[in-house]
């Protein structure tokens, strides 16, 4: 699937309020033949405008924004662009912050002082259908799960067979080629994974149980 994707170039928005940041962002992608810079914008409300007009694969958000929090916005992307895939930019990991935007449909979170390698990193791998975190970041949710009182919740085999494959990025169709069920069976089970842990999509689904080491 990556070699796929390498094969064309991954069209991106980045939107941050402060100038230096965009600039530098672009400047670090510029050579880079994967990813394409489709633009920029300064706030949510541009954002929103942008992408009414242009369509991108990627968006690298800032959660702080001068008109709408980066969580706000993340929401309203993926409601009107489900298919785009967002990922956090921050220079804070608090685990608060992260929990949200996977809650509010982010497919990854980075840190500002990344790479142009890890920033393609992340990029290629929510493309793939993989959540991204930056080291740092996956170090703070591991301190954080050390301190947790969260009670795992007790999964039948097949739901554990279900959150395996989810994890792998296999779609709904595939799951139920593998186990020998139909796709309904399969929504079933997704949905009571995510009862069961108290998250709204696959991203936080996948965040929770790789913070608790089930998959």
């Amino acid at each position: 699937m990556l070699n796929l994707i390498r094969m064309k170039n991954i069209s991106l928005l980045i939107v941050d309020d402060h100038p230096v940041v965009l600039e530098g962002m672009k400047a670090l992608l510029q050579d880079n033949e994967q990813v394409l810079v489709k633009g920029s914008c300064y706030d949510g409300k541009s954002a929103l405008h942008f992408l009414e007009n242009t369509a991108v694969d990627v968006v690298l958000l800032d959660i702080n924004l001068p008109d709408m929090s980066g969580m706000e916005l993340c929401k309203e992307i993926k409601r009107l662009y489900p298919q785009i895939h967002v990922i956090g930019i921050s220079n804070y990991n608090e685990r608060s912050m992260i929990t949200k935007m996977l809650q509010n449909g982010a497919n990854g979170y980075v840190l500002k002082n990344a790479g142009a390698k890890e920033i393609v990193e992340s990029i290629t791998s929510v493309m793939s259908r993989k959540v991204y975190f930056s080291p740092e970041v996956q170090q703070a949710l591991f301190e954080a799960a050390l301190h947790d009182t969260f009670e795992l919740p007790k999964l039948t085999r097949r739901e554990q067979e279900v959150l395996k494959y989810i994890a792998e990025g296999k779609t709904t169709h595939e799951i139920g080629e593998l186990l020998f069920i139909s796709p309904h069976t399969v929504e079933t089970h997704r949905k009571n994974l995510m009862q069961k842990f108290d998250v709204s999509n696959a991203a936080a689904l996948i965040r929770v149980a790789t913070q608790y080491h089930l998959i």
